[in-house]
């Protein structure tokens, strides 16, 4: 009965949503630092939202490549009422739905959704910094969507910044003009923006400029924990939660500025623009053609000594991180087992001449963490490994050296819901979350032995409405209330636990099985029996 009365109850939500989409709404206007906007208010939903609003300037012509300048004021009354354009960026994960208005240099826009009653104050707020590698992505996306989280009583809001390109590009001749002497780290820097506007203007929505949780999966997690460290950001947080990842290493980690200059160097040269007037005299479409045709993944993020002063773990040890409540985990199966095995056959041979192959001197230890027997244990050994090198490590180091280095609670999960079969048989997941058209050539991809990336985030911002493509059961959005009531909890309190979730322990400093929250059908806080794999992966890296 209580599953039916829970489905009943978003089937509701998915109706009011329908009828939102009938324009069911009236406009409503704010009055920001740079001038007033107006937005729509949704009598289905009694939601304030304001799309597309400006939080620095345009970074075009000779801003290309430069920190975010304050954005200029306007006279009159602005319209924003449809999603900015998102930034430059490829299709690299064709299951990512965008409701932005195109794609554009001039991209710097964040949206609101805002529960906030007339003259209503001092809600409580989150912003959620998407993820893609710093290569894709857009607040617009409907898994992002703020109005589920918005109906609990938070003022949301989702951040575009700039990408690849456009937003990591460093170069000796862009250090030599900046005041603080580095280049790079400008989608970083656009999140810094975002964050100072929030604090100048969010008590306009009802939001209170102290009650800032941010929050971010993947690329967005990696964001969190960079604003963590930041000394640029630090001060303008009051909560922070990372979703599957840390700018860690071996994850998208920061690089040496001398570094970051030279691949910048190296990548204009053979480009053959070699200086700064030749590269921001050329058009978006040269830009994006002379990056396209390098088949580069992006730009490192860069210890610029201004928004990075030294690596993550160096500024947590020294105890120089946003002292707050994290909140923060990472999902069963981030990635297939076949990422390590790279097209080996789930057997004990095979198996192990993989893992001798990458770690020499260590294989024997390795086997015992992650060991082999039968073909379905190695497939589940394969895969932990493959998901443990490629992000479940660097969040744990994170979530170590926060809970070992701060006074403040730290909450672990590991969310383990697979989703539900595709509706469409001729789609398959994609890497990023959503879904892909299935190549009927492409090798059969194996069943899923865990939750992969990126598919918790439309559970936990309540959003499985939204996204239509699996067949969703009661049992899914039971997961998604439980995970969402915790995230909710947390961004008012810093504390996820409440009436109607399991009971959620902090991880203490000295705990050496410290508390996780299993997220599933059925949710509860187990002791962490895996620790040891990243004990291990934490001297391999040296971290």
């Amino acid at each position: 009965m209580k599953k039916l009365t829970l489905l009943m109850g978003w089937l509701c939500l998915i109706s009011a949503t329908t009828m939102a989409q009938k324009n069911n709404s009236f406009p409503v206007q704010a009055k920001t630092e740079n001038g007033t906007i107006e937005g729509n208010y949704d009598v289905t939903t009694s939601l304030s939202m304001y799309f597309g609003i400006p939080f620095a300037k345009p970074p075009v012509g000779d801003l290309r490549w430069k920190a975010p300048q304050p954005v200029d004021n306007w006279s009159g009354v602005r319209q924003t009422k449809k999603f900015g354009p998102r930034a430059v960026q490829a299709a690299v994960f064709g299951d990512m739905n965008f409701r932005s208005d195109g794609i554009s240099e001039d991209c710097l826009y964040l949206n609101v959704w805002s529960p906030a009653k007339a003259k209503e104050t001092g809600l409580p707020v989150l912003v959620y910094f998407y993820g893609g590698g710093f290569v894709a992505g857009d607040g617009s996306e409907p898994r992002y969507d703020g109005a589920s989280m918005a109906k609990k009583g938070i003022v949301v809001v989702t951040v575009n910044y700039r990408l690849a390109i456009f937003g990591f590009f460093a170069h000796p001749e862009l250090s030599a003009e900046s005041p603080y002497k580095g280049s790079g780290n400008y989608g970083l820097l656009d999140q810094n923006a975002a964050l100072k506007w929030v604090q100048k203007n969010i008590a306009a929505f009802g939001g209170d400029p102290k009650k800032v949780t941010i929050a971010g999966e993947s690329a967005g997690s990696i964001s969190v924990s960079a604003q963590m460290a930041s000394p640029l950001s630090k001060n303008l947080i009051a909560g922070a939660i990372g979703e599957s990842g840390a700018g860690i290493n071996p994850t998208l980690s920061p690089v040496p500025l001398a570094e970051a200059e030279k691949t910048g160097l190296e990548f204009a040269q053979k480009a053959g623009y070699p200086t700064l007037k030749e590269l921001r005299a050329l058009s978006t479409k040269e830009v994006y053609e002379i990056y396209q045709a390098s088949r580069r993944f992006g730009f490192p993020t860069v210890i610029d000594g201004y928004f990075y002063p030294k690596t993550i773990p160096q500024i947590f040890n020294a105890k120089e991180q946003a002292m707050v409540p994290l909140l923060l985990g990472w999902n069963s199966a981030e990635i297939p087992g076949g990422a390590f095995m790279q097209g080996k056959p789930y057997n004990e041979e095979s198996y192990v001449a993989k893992v001798k192959e990458v770690y020499p001197d260590d294989h024997k230890e390795v086997l015992k963490l992650y060991p082999y027997g039968s073909e379905k244990e190695i497939e589940l050994s394969a895969t932990a490994l493959a998901s443990d090198r490629f992000i479940s490590y660097s969040t744990w180091k994170w979530f170590d050296l926060h809970r070992k280095n701060s006074n403040q609670p730290v909450y672990r999960y590991l969310f383990s819901r697979v989703r539900p079969p595709l509706r469409d048989q001729t789609l398959a997941s994609g890497l990023a979350g959503g879904t892909v058209k299935k190549d009927e050539n492409a090798p059969k991809m194996p069943e899923p032995v865990g939750a992969s990336h990126a598919s918790e985030i439309e559970y936990c911002m309540g959003n499985l409405y939204l996204v239509d493509d699996y067949a969703w059961t009661p049992d899914d959005f039971k997961v998604s209330e439980t995970m969402e009531n915790f995230f909710a909890n947390f961004i008012k309190t810093g504390n996820p636990n409440g009436e109607g979730v399991p009971n959620w322990p902090a991880a203490e400093a000295k705990d050496t099985t410290p508390p996780v929250m299993i997220i599933d059908v059925e949710s509860k806080a187990v002791d962490a029996k895996d620790d040891a794999r990243y004990v291990f992966l934490d001297k391999a890296y040296k971290n």
